[in-house]
Order: structure tokens, then C-alpha cells, then sequence
């Protein structure tokens, strides 16, 4: 449901005084970037898409598979994404940029692999269960680890790198540059899955399997040669590389010093008072479990402006019908041929792509605030949802933004759990239109809050006497 993160920015200031969109910004290096993006994006959606199909076929008759690999990856995105977002705030671009490409393509091609050896030995798990589960366990690990890789990934492209490179330009390339990106995206979205479809009902779904940790093999390293020419190509990702690394050497010898500190005044009580001692102790373990639950993440998220739009958003995801990995087993327990239903999600993403052109349209006319009203009130059709945090916030509240939708994503599969019984779906699909609901009025009241008003009534009385007339 990444489609539902297309709207980045508050409103546009006028853009009289800055250069062309065009200037300074070399096109070939952007390319590079879009490319590489795209490489990335389509061997995450060739896996999002056909792991649902996997676990029907390796346990058909029941979701329980399919639903207890989405708990693993929603809770791993949930309860890591906002640690993933202060490790990304304490990391080089260089570091950053190596985890992510090394640690999704290596996940891809162990969980494709593991996926392999369930399908060719279906029988497995009444042979060996000893074996069964432990593959089992093998594709949920790895394919949760590539998620949370695609997680730093697109924070660091969408968020940082876009934000950085767009930086003394006008607004509007800022905005044109989101577009493109979430494009590129939609596009992955659109024919992976069909193209994966295709495979699977011609050939077979080890075939597919096969075909996943091939390309992730072979892409990793086209992917790196492309971003590493982006970096060394554009000065203003060094130099905010350099910033970052001078706030990381700072922040390092200020917590060398308290802990310098720390030891010297452990020292200067030992063999005194115990009771000094004991409580350094329990303050160190609050500190570790307030680090642990990345309180101080989560506080930070609390601060914004834009709370209540993000939890409109995260009620957004609490749902069955986004053709995640539970909809896709439904369908294919139903006898939908894996080519149709991935054409159907082709459709689907064909409507975020058309939000990606529209968006600038309507953002330039009725403001960022109505669009994302009647976008939210369109969730039927397409999501669009505000975000606007100070650049010190941006990789915490994105961490802290993706872990909640996964906390609602998370519970959408524990329902799956609950009701895994395919014939039972539509249990399911009732659960996610009263959160749709909720989301679309949280979102109104925020704009009621912020407006004072939803809609400009005098307005449409005026056409509506008008039309009568």
C-alpha cells in the first residue's frame, strides 16, 4: 500500500525567484537514480506478490501460512522501523547504501531458494516436519529482513536523497521529483506481479521462485554501480553526507564523555554506598528499554503536526483488500488464475499511478490539505495522505511512520490468523472498510481543526443554484 504515501510536502510557496526546475541538476545522474530505484522496487514486488501464492500452495485449504508470514513481517517492520530510522540517522550514505542493496538481494535469493526446496518436496512436511518448519522459518526470516532492507532503502532514497538533491530548487521540482519516484514504484507494482503471474500459471511457481533469486542475484550489482555514481556525482549528497558525519562524530564523543563519567563516578563509590550503585543499575536498564521501545522515536512522532494525518494514514492499512499476501491466497484458494490476479493488482496500482500525475494538478489548485481530504474520502479509489517534518525529524518520524502502519498491518494478519478459514474472508473485508471509516474521519477532523471548515458550502449552493437555473 506504498501508493497511499504519494503526497510528501504542505503547501507550495510561490516559486518566483528561483531558477528553471531544470538548472544545475544533471539528468543523466537522475536517471541513474530512477534506475536504480526501479531495479530495486521490482525484485521487492516480484516477492510481495508471489509469497501469498507460495504459502496456499505449500498449505492449501488454510491462510494460516500466508497470515503468519505477514505477522512476521509487519511485526519486524513495526517493531524495527523506527530503531532502522535512528540507525539510518547514525549511519554514512556509503554505509547505508551498502547494507540496504547487499542485505535485500541476499535475503531475496536465500528466501527464493528456501521457497525451491518447499515446492519441489511438498510432501515434506508429513516426511520430515523437522525440515519443513525449518524452511518454514528460513523464507519468513529472510523475507522479513529483505523487507526491513527495502524499509532503509526507501527512507534513504525518498527521504533523504530526493530531499537533498532537490534543495535550492524550486518547490515544484521537489514535488516533481516525489512524483517520479513513487511513479517508478506504482510501475513495479503494476508489472511485476503481472509478469510473475504470467510465470507462475505457464510455468510453474518454482519457476518464478527461480526467476526471483536470479534477479536478485544478477541486479545487486548493476543497483550499486548506478547509486554509487549518483553519490560521487552530485556534491549535494556529499556535502550532507558530511554534515551527517560530523553530527555522528559529535554525538559519539559526547556519549564517550558521559560514559567517561559514568565510570569516574562508579569508581569514586566503590566500596561507599551501595545503594548509589544499585540505582546507576536501574537507570541504565530504563535507559536500555527506553531504547529498546524507542520511546524517544515515538515521542519525537508525537510532536508533529502531522499526527493525526499519519495515524489516518496507518488505519489505512489495517485492511484485507490491498492485495497483500492473505488477499492474494484468498483469491488463488478461489481458483483465480495467478496471471488474472495479477493483472487485477495491475489495475489497482494503475489508479496510484494516476494519483502520481494528478497530485501536482490538484495540489497547484485546492491546496495539499483538500486533496488529501478528498483523496482519503476516496480510499475506494486512490490514497494521498500530508507529510511535513523539520529535516532533523525526517528519518525518525519515516521510521516511526512505517512502523506504525505496520502495527495496523500487523493486526490485519492476526485477524488472518484468527479467521483462516478462506470461506471466512469476508469477515475480513468488514474489519477493513470500518477502518477505512475511521481513517477518513480522523483526516477530517484534522481538517476542520486546521480549516475551521471541510468544504466551502456557499461554493457549491452557488453551482448547485446555478446547475437548477
Amino acid at each position: 500500500m506504498e501508493e497511499d504515501m504519494t503526497i510528501r510536502e504542505h503547501l507550495l510557496p510561490d516559486e518566483e525567484g528561483f531558477p528553471s526546475q531544470h538548472s544545475d541538476l544533471p539528468q543523466s545522474l537522475l536517471m541513474y537514480l530512477y534506475v536504480g530505484h526501479f531495479l530495486a522496487r521490482w525484485g521487492a514486488r516480484m516477492w510481495e506478490f508471489s509469497v501469498g501464492l507460495y504459502m496456499i500452495n505449500i498449505w492449501p485449504n488454510s491462510l494460516l501460512l500466508a497470515a503468519v508470514y505477514g505477522v512476521v513481517e509487519t511485526a519486524s517492520t513495526a517493531f524495527l522501523g523506527p530503531s532502522i530510522g535512528q540507525w539510518l540517522g547514525r549511519l554514512t550514505y556509503v554505509k547505508v547504501l551498502k547494507l540496504w542493496l547487499w542485505t535485500q538481494n541476499l535475503s531475496f535469493v536465500v528466501a527464493g531458494i528456501a521457497v525451491i526446496g518447499l515446492l519441489v518436496y511438498s510432501n515434506l512436511k508429513y516426511t520430515n516436519l523437522a525440515a519443513f518448519i525449518t524452511l518454514v522459518i528460513l523464507t519468513n526470516v529472510s523475507g522479513a529482513i529483505g523487507v526491513l532492507s527495502t524499509l532503509a532503502g526507501t527512507i534513504l532514497i525518498e527521504r533523504e536523497w530526493v530531499v537533498v538533491i532537490s534543495e535550492g530548487h524550486p518547490p515544484g521540482v521537489l514535488t516533481k521529483m516525489n512524483s517520479v519516484i513513487r511513479r517508478i514504484d506504482l510501475t513495479c507494482k503494476l508489472f511485476a506481479p503481472v509478469v510473475t503471474g504470467f510465470i507462475i500459471s505457464f510455468i510453474s511457481l518454482k519457476a518464478s521462485a527461480m526467476t526471483l533469486a536470479i534477479w536478485s542475484t544478477v541486479s545487486v550489482w548493476l543497483e550499486y554501480w548506478l547509486l554509487t555514481s549518483v553519490y560521487n556525482g552530485i556534491p549535494a549528497l556529499s556535502e550532507s553526507n558530511k554534515k551527517k558525519t560530523s553530527k555522528i562524530s559529535q554525538s559519539d564523543s559526547g556519549e564517550s564523555t558521559s560514559s567517561y563519567q559514568e565510570i569516574k563516578s562508579s569508581h569514586s563509590f566503590d566500596g561507599g554506598d551501595s545503594a548509589l550503585a544499585d540505582n546507576s543499575w536501574k537507570r541504565k536498564m530504563i535507559e536500555w528499554i527506553w531504547n529498546a521501545l524507542s520511546i524517544s522515536a515515538w515521542t519525537v512522532y508525537l510532536q508533529q503536526d502531522v499526527v493525526l494525518p499519519g495515524v489516518a494514514l496507518a488505519l489505512l492499512f489495517f485492511t484485507v483488500l490491498s492485495f497483500g499476501s492473505l488477499m492474494t491466497a484468498a483469491l488463488e484458494w478461489e481458483g483465480i488464475p495467478a496471471y488474472i490476479i495479477g493483472i487485477a493488482r495491475g489495475i489497482s496500482a494503475t489508479i496510484g499511478i494516476a494519483a502520481t500525475f494528478s497530485y501536482p494538478i490538484l495540489q497547484s489548485r485546492i491546496s495539499t490539505l483538500r486533496t488529501g481530504l478528498w483523496s482519503i474520502w476516496s480510499q475506494w479509489t486512490f490514497l494521498l495522505i500530508c507529510d511535513h517534518v523539520p529535516e532533523s525529524d525526517r528519518c525518525v518520524v519515516g521510521g516511526v511512520q512505517n512502523s506504525l502502519q505496520s502495527y495496523l498491518d500487523l493486526m490485519a494478519y492476526v485477524m488472518g490468523i484468527i479467521i483462516s478459514n478462506p470461506q471466512d474472508f469476508w469477515k475480513l473485508t468488514l474489519l477493513s472498510f470500518f477502518g477505512v471509516t475511521l481513517a477518513a474521519l480522523l483526516y477530517s477532523s484534522h481538517i476542520y481543526r486546521v480549516r475551521k471548515h471541510l468544504f466551502h458550502f456557499e461554493k457549491l449552493l452557488v453551482r448547485f443554484e446555478w446547475l437548477l437555473g
